[in-house]
């Protein structure tokens, strides 16, 4: 029932002074924050369109819960200038979008930076890895889904190196420079203080390699964060399963994760 909600547009100043456009999507009563998921991707000049999303409706803003969409640069959604802002050595503009985002979802007392989970796949799961290890303090949660990790080996990995019109050639010296200082798996700091992560893939994933996740996983574990959780789907590909009774078993796993990490801390 989407009677009670409303859909607004707000924007973000980021860290170049950029504007950001993001949406909104909560019940028009709320007072005060409440738990929310902020979503990004930021890549291949994929633009983030409106649609319906009944099962989030159900499972997540029916409870009295706050959805962002971010619009960061990278993705697709103001052309082709949009995406190559945050293109190759300009990557960590995306990143520096999406975490002003967060900083106004809070600003606007939408959501508190306890109350606040991300949540992003492939390379939106890069995006939400970033998150994690560049600013932990402004998560309550974190989900990173079928992602890119480790960005100074993406590329020995199938199919990895078809993307270096995106992200670089990690084996030059110039690429690996920019590569190495944003990327996930080589930034987990055993002493940073980071939030609940959920990190999920697919053994049959042909397009971005399991092992990004199993190795990001096994480093968060072996330093020290022990709430750190590991999924694995064994069937399907980097779009998960066709059967929708698996698909559906995920879905509510990861908005119960969400639901607990970020309930009692709104």
């Amino acid at each position: 029932d989407a009677s009670p909600l409303i859909s607004e547009q707000f924007e973000a100043r980021s860290k170049d002074g950029t504007m950001i456009p993001y949406f909104v999507v909560r019940r028009r009563d709320q007072k005060g924050p409440v738990p929310t998921l902020l979503y990004g991707y930021g890549g291949f000049e994929v633009p983030l369109l409106p649609g319906y999303a009944g099962v989030r409706g159900r499972l997540w803003l029916e409870k009295g819960n706050a959805y962002v969409q971010a619009c960061i640069r990278g993705g697709g959604e103001f052309g082709p200038a949009w995406h190559q802002a945050a293109l190759k050595g300009n990557r960590q503009n995306g990143f520096d979008d999406f975490a002003a985002v967060a900083q106004d979802v809070v600003k606007r007392g939408i959501a508190t930076a306890s109350s606040l989970g991300i949540q992003g796949g492939s390379n939106g799961g890069l995006l939400t890895g970033v998150s994690l290890t560049q600013h932990p303090e402004l998560f309550g949660a974190v989900i990173i889904e079928v992602p890119l990790l480790d960005m100074l080996r993406y590329a020995e990995l199938p199919p990895g190196a078809s993307w270096m019109a995106e992200y670089g050639d990690p084996s030059k010296p110039e690429d690996a420079k920019w590569l190495s200082a944003y990327s996930p798996y080589q930034h987990v700091d055993a002493a940073a203080a980071y939030p609940p992560v959920l990190l999920t893939t697919s053994t049959a994933d042909d397009r971005v390699h399991p092992g990004h996740a199993r190795k990001m996983a096994a480093r968060l574990q072996e330093a020290g964060h022990a709430r750190t959780l590991f999924f694995e789907e064994t069937e399907g590909g980097h779009g998960g399963r066709g059967d929708r009774r698996p698909q559906a078993a995920q879905t509510a796993m990861k908005y119960v994760f969400l639901q607990r990490a970020l309930t009692a801390k709104a």
